[in-house]
């Protein structure tokens, strides 16, 4: 996800020859429980959706303009500063229509009050915040707990689409997670090229911390063709490019509560692998329940799977909020 009206349009196909061999043997690794997560007040089956903190051509809502249908709202994005690691966040009143941070503050409370959870997204396609040692890791956890402290955010999406360092990333999301409590809500947005094989850092990073991981909302868009968990070649905006590449998290150490679907709002809001809501839906149903597959079926079905997510509410929102109410109604009506 970026600030631009697009995000990367970038063809990844090259690299689906290179690691065809990663997948070998991998999908027999077995699924953790759903009792590994570390969620706490976030629903069985739940609806994410980025909020942007600037205007870029789509809709532009304040923090309570967002649609109801969202459980996890990820604010996009929080900013680097000068120190490695750390980072703050800037409210762009101005973009925002005149936007305070009080009024800021006081929606954030509002929809926690209606049960949902807001946290603070760290990078975007453009950011630039590195945790490369144990000092950016120790600078990344102290800052991301005071932007809770100082916001209320319930928590951090993990967004870095430019290099994950899973040792020190793990350093510092468990750090975190000891200042912040069992309550943390700790989300992940990679790219399909970093979920391909359990040896990539993001993957790594994400199985380093499942203990306290809520839910990974894999970007199924911008990418070209990929491989799904049967070894085959998925191309994206289709049912089985979602079912195909979900099955290698679902198969590979994640709990079936901690995969999620990840699109574009509308084809506005991506340069590529936009889907219908029907599309997102019909994937739900072939992992929690084996129904409206296309030509990949899982072996076995997923039912606590937790939802979908999508860039974003304002896009959503420019679009009439056709997603989040057709997908929104589907994901909690999951069994």
């Amino acid at each position: 996800m970026d600030r631009t009206r697009r995000r990367r349009t970038g063809t990844l196909t090259g690299a689906v020859a290179a690691l065809a061999l990663t997948l070998t043997g991998l999908t027999g690794a077995g699924a953790a429980s759903a009792a590994d997560t570390g969620t706490r007040a976030v629903p069985k089956h739940a609806v994410t959706g980025y909020w942007q903190n600037f205007d870029n051509g789509a809709q532009v809502q304040k923090l309570g303009d967002v649609q109801d249908e969202y459980d996890i709202i990820a604010v996009s994005f929080a900013d680097a500063t000068g120190t490695p690691g750390e980072v703050t966040f800037n409210l762009d009143s101005a973009g925002l229509g005149g936007y305070t941070v009080d009024q800021f503050k006081a929606d954030i409370k509002a929809k926690q009050a209606a049960g949902k959870s807001v946290i603070i997204s760290v990078g975007g396609e453009k950011g630039a915040v590195s945790v490369n040692d144990a000092a950016s890791a120790n600078a990344f956890a102290d800052s991301v707990h005071k932007l809770m402290q100082e916001y209320g955010f319930d928590g951090v999406d993990i967004d870095l689409e430019n290099g994950v360092n899973s040792t020190y990333m793990t350093q510092a999301l468990k750090s975190l997670s000891g200042k912040a409590g069992s309550g943390l809500v700790l989300t992940m947005a990679p790219q399909t090229i970093d979920m391909q094989s359990t040896s990539t850092e993001y993957f790594k990073t994400a199985l380093a911390v499942k203990d306290i991981l809520t839910v990974v909302n894999m970007q199924y868009y911008n990418s070209g063709s990929m491989l799904g968990c049967d070894g085959k070649v998925y191309s994206q905006g289709t049912v089985d490019f979602l079912t195909g590449l979900a099955c290698i998290q679902l198969e590979n150490g994640l709990a079936p509560s901690q995969v999620g679907i990840g699109v574009p709002a509308s084809s506005s809001a991506a340069g590529g692998g936009y889907v219908a809501p029907d599309v997102v839906n019909n994937a739900l149903d072939c992992l929690a329940k084996g129904t409206g597959c296309g030509s990949f079926k899982p072996s076995k079905t997923y039912p606590d799977i937790r939802g979908a997510m999508t860039w974003s509410t304002n896009w959503d929102a420019s679009a009439g909020s056709a997603w989040s109410k057709s997908v929104g109604a589907h994901v909690h009506g999951l069994p």
